[in-house]
């Protein structure tokens, strides 16, 4: 379910554990929506989220005035102070809507225009009560003629409140086009009406008339095709000045369409970039078939890509066996542009397949407080999850409506090339990583087959992206204290990949060079040498009383801690998910009087306090 009205991605504010029940169905039914929370250690356990901090009404104002749509799960007045002393222009306020703790009423307070009132029937939907419109027009009419259903764009918003007024005062509706969802309401239509509403895929020579409202429905597919290493503003003037020739609307353009072998022309991602609509590829196949209703077939076409054409077949293919080919192929130095009208609106992402996208995503050591924003949005947004079992199940809220693929431990290489052949299918694929993905894990892996399979094109063809994660040396420095305030290095034990010789010549370059060392792998089920192994070399550059940080488990269940010396580290007490943070000659490990205990590194602050 979508719910992403104008003005960007919903905010959802918590105020009260009381929100719990409500805020776990709204984050499951929207989990790309924003999550912000008071302080409040009860709410932050009891959902994954973590604390924003600071003052609720001003994070409430910060996202109003931001223009973000602002759902509060808390009281209206809290709402309604927050934002009044900032309250200006309300054409273009964006939706404040108020969501009961126990989710029995949702009140949109403003922006109901501006796809409050749309955004507040869904989230009432989800939570089965009731949203509480009080816009006129809604209430007489059914409908609010500014917030027209998916699919469809008023073109002239400004003229909608004197055309409602007009309706009120008893004025009649005459409907130019075919608008089903008008027929639904309780519009007064009449052949003869004053008023008219206008649905077309063609701009209005007047879009200023107060008594004529205009709609577009998004029934356009705009079919492209270029050379290798075209010009993205070549392909945007063409696309361009092919609109503007055939006095056809952008906003009734539901997508741009080509052949996969273009999945990664930067041209075409950049034209759908500019038209805010999605862009999609279909195989030869499917644009072969399409021959027989294309105006320009062409055996030269066909011979390099396998099908007779590319920008009127693609237009073709995704408006649907009814459409008609609007305009035939235009041509640019070194682009096609073509245009289909399908006879009713149409949802452009569900037309071909996407560019493929493998999103290389780190968790965090698994505590919902260290999952970044950025891999948050990447582990909703994805449509396939692919990973070690125990990192999939770390957070099942966003796991709603995702395919898992779970592997494991030891299957690297198998789980990489699975992520990347999915991406290949046009999926949005999650490679779930504990952790940061380019500290020991999937990153590198990725980027490795990658190289050493130049001729995989549609894996070449991806779109990539790394989501960065708190890695398990960070989260452990950060619970010991600032162990890492100093240069410092990480050393992984585990001799799968790396010779054993190896890697104690970089502990002993690490020891002589006076590093803190983090040290990965420390040991396993039949790996129990190394970590003493590299003690050993240790205590030959560094005092044994070294401060010594064995950190378990940290973010998840049965989270340890443990501080220790170099001279009493005891190999026994660490296992594989144990990281061990050794500190430098300078390290320091102290206690405070309520009994906490830190170590830390200094940096040479000190130098600088002396007289």
């Amino acid at each position: 379910m979508s719910a992403t009205p104008r003005g960007g991605r919903p905010a959802l504010v918590l105020l009260t554990p009381n929100a719990r029940k409500a805020a776990q169905l709204l984050m499951a039914a929207f989990p790309a929506w924003e999550v912000y929370a008071p302080d409040d250690a009860a709410l932050v356990h009891a959902l994954p989220i973590a604390p924003s901090g600071g003052k609720a009404t001003d994070t409430i104002a910060d996202l109003f005035m931001a223009g973000r749509p602002v759902i509060g799960i808390c009281a209206a007045g809290i709402l309604i102070r927050a934002v009044a002393p900032r309250l200006a222009d309300k054409h273009s306020e964006p939706p404040l809507i108020a969501v009961a703790a126990d989710g029995s009423a949702v009140v949109p307070l403003l922006g109901g225009h501006h796809g409050g009132n749309l955004l507040a029937r869904r989230i009432a939907a989800v939570l089965e009560s009731t949203a509480a419109i009080t816009t006129a027009g809604d209430l007489v009419f059914g409908l609010g003629l500014d917030e027209p259903p998916e699919g469809y764009t008023l073109a002239n918003p400004d003229a909608a409140k004197g055309f409602m007024a007009a309706m009120l005062r008893g004025g009649k509706i005459r409907i130019e086009g075919d608008a089903p969802w008008l027929a639904d309401s309780n519009l007064p239509v009449d052949d003869e009406g004053a008023l008219t509403i206008a649905v077309s895929h063609e701009e209005p020579a007047d879009d200023s008339e107060p008594t004529r409202l205009v709609y577009h429905p998004r029934s356009l597919a705009i079919g492209v095709g270029c050379e290798r290493g075209c010009s993205p503003v070549e392909l945007i003037r063409l696309v361009q000045t092919t609109l503007a020739d055939h006095n056809l609307a952008r906003d009734a353009i539901a997508g741009i369409y080509s052949i996969d072998l273009k999945a990664d022309e930067a041209a075409m991602g950049e034209l759908a970039h500019w038209l805010g609509v999605p862009l999609r590829f279909f195989d030869a196949a499917t644009l072969e078939a399409e021959t027989p209703r294309l105006a320009n077939p062409s055996d030269v076409v066909f011979a390099e890509v396998g099908a007779h054409g590319v920008s009127e077949a693609a237009a073709l293919a995704a408006a649907g066996p009814d459409a008609t080919l609007l305009v035939p192929k235009h041509k640019s130095q070194r682009a096609t542009c073509a245009v289909a009208l399908a006879p009713a609106p149409f949802d452009g992402a569900l037309a071909g397949v996407m560019r493929g996208e493998l999103l290389v995503v780190g968790t965090g050591p698994g505590d919902a407080q260290w999952l970044t924003p950025e891999a948050r949005i990447a582990l909703a947004e994805a449509t396939d999850w692919v990973g070690y079992g125990l990192y999939l199940d770390l957070y099942p809220d966003l796991a709603t409506g995702k395919t898992l693929h779970r592997y494991d431990l030891g299957e690297e290489e198998t789980r990489v090339r699975a992520a990347l052949d999915l991406a290949a299918q046009g999926r949005r694929v999650a490679l779930v990583c504990s952790g940061d993905p380019g500290i020991y894990a999937m990153a590198t892996l990725v980027f490795e087959l990658l190289e050493a399979e130049p001729d995989r094109m549609d894996w070449q063809r991806l779109a990539i992206a790394v989501a960065p994660g708190v890695s398990a040396m960070q989260a452990a420095a950060a619970r010991a204290g600032a162990p890492l305030g100093h240069d410092f290095c990480t050393i992984s034990l585990s001799d799968l990949l790396t010779p054993l010789d190896t890697i104690l010549q970089r502990v002993k370059a690490a020891a002589q060079g006076d590093f803190v060392i983090a040290f990965y792998n420390p040991v396993s089920q039949r790996r129990r040498t190394q970590l003493a192994m590299a003690k050993d070399i240790l205590l030959q550059h560094r005092d044994g009383a070294t401060p010594v940080i064995l950190a378990r488990n940290l973010g998840r269940e049965g989270e340890r801690l443990t501080f220790t010396t170099l001279a009493d580290l005891d190999i026994e007490t660490v296992d594989m998910l144990t990281v061990v943070l050794v500190g430098a000659s300078a390290s320091r490990s102290i206690a405070l009087p309520n009994g906490r205990r830190f170590v830390y590194t200094p940096r040479g602050y000190e130098k600088k306090r002396a007289p």
